[in-house]
């Protein structure tokens, strides 16, 4: 016989499979290559590799004890022990350098809570200049009765006894590449590693429970629709009674009766009579700052604006505010008595728009002062 592989590996002929592990291990973390490069102990360490593909194997290791050659026999990589059989012993060098560290281990029972978001409604005034709300928040909190363990009051988690702590279970199939092994989590504790004989009767394991809270949120000067306000900490509590996600509260602003929002500008549209238009007037409006008179002047046509600066909504970002855009529509008559039409006649008479149907005699009082008289139905 060309090489006692049970010399290579330095155990009895009457060794276990147990005893052939262990053996091989221990030389693989002295001899591998990329621990100690010399060339001699690289040959060495081929060699301790084909002992074990041999002697690890049943079927070879029974044609070996009977004086045959299974390397040779199965086409294998002779002293190298990478050839198709050599394949299955890889993850056992990778435990003899590394343990458990290729594994991934049990799941964690505490885990990160989700952010939720809720909507709130606030009026114009409220997002021109900031308020303070008290909203109602429906989300879930730690568990009081068992603090989040998820097991009943007097009793705690165990370890699995199917994976025994690993959080996942392993298998074992033989290819044509050799012994190849499959993890997969483990069916009974569903990965965790431990599991709870007597859940937490309140929360029924979960270590959260629903409640309804009172928070008392800030809105900023400025928020507009879509708006979202952030609430670190404030959203719901992890599995196992782990660390709370975040709250959004998303701002929706309600229409007002009277502006409409452009930007942090506002706009509104006020009507005056045509009289009103022509010789000017003082429009009383209730703007975000209180009553203010508009100043309509004289001449003033149907689609023109006023603006009045700093009256809109504060900037979000940075100081001031927006403008106030009045809109003024000057409104025309549709129905005349005659003394209403008698009068206009009059006046496009006089700007030379309309030739007169008929005489006109002025009387003592002036041609705008009646106008104005006879809108105001004098």
């Amino acid at each position: 016989m060309a090489t006692d592989y049970y010399a290579v590996l330095g155990v009895r002929r009457d060794a276990s499979q147990d005893e052939i592990k262990k053996a091989f291990r221990r030389l693989a973390r002295e001899l591998h290559p990329d621990v100690n490069p010399d060339p001699k102990t690289q040959e060495r360490f081929k060699e301790i590799n084909a002992a074990y593909e041999v002697l690890s194997d049943p079927q070879k290791k029974q044609v070996y004890d009977l004086g045959g050659d299974p390397l040779s026999a199965s086409g294998g990589g002779g002293a190298g022990g990478f050839g198709a059989g050599g394949f299955g012993n890889f993850s056992d060098i990778m435990d003899a350098f590394f343990g458990n560290a290729a594994q991934r281990g049990p799941r964690s029972r505490t885990r990160r809570g989700q952010d939720a978001m809720i909507r709130l409604e606030i009026d114009l005034n409220e997002a021109a200049f900031g308020t303070t709300k008290d909203i109602q928040v429906d989300t879930a909190v730690v568990c009081n009765t068992c603090s989040g363990e998820g097991a009943a009051p007097g009793t705690s988690a165990q370890t699995c006894d199917m994976c025994r702590g690993r959080g996942e279970v392993s298998q074992v199939t033989r290819s044509f590449l050799g012994q190849v092994m499959t993890s997969r989590p483990c069916p009974q504790c569903q990965g965790f590693g431990t599991v709870v004989p007597t859940p937490c009767p309140e929360c029924a394991g979960d270590g959260r429970i629903r409640s309804r809270r009172t928070l008392t949120v800030k809105i900023p000067a400025g928020v507009d629709n879509g708006t979202r306000i952030q609430l670190a900490g404030e959203g719901e509590v992890g599995p196992g009674g782990g660390p709370p996600g975040d709250l959004y509260v998303e701002i929706h602003e309600l229409p007002h009766a009277v502006f409409q929002r452009r930007g942090d500008d506002l706009h509104c549209t006020v009507t005056v009579p045509m009289t009103a238009a022509a010789l000017g007037t003082k429009c009383p409006l209730e703007t975000l700052d209180g009553l203010e008179d508009i100043d309509i002047r004289p001449g003033t046509q149907s689609g023109q604006s006023v603006p009045l600066h700093g009256r809109g909504i504060t900037h979000l970002r940075g100081g001031g505010r927006g403008d106030l855009i009045v809109h003024v529509e000057v409104m025309t008559p549709s129905k005349l008595d005659a003394e209403q039409e008698r009068l206009l006649r009059e006046l496009s008479k006089l700007r030379g728009e309309e030739r007169p149907l008929g005489q006109f005699q002025p009387g003592q009082q002036g041609l705008f002062s009646r106008l104005k008289d006879a809108f105001n139905g004098r």
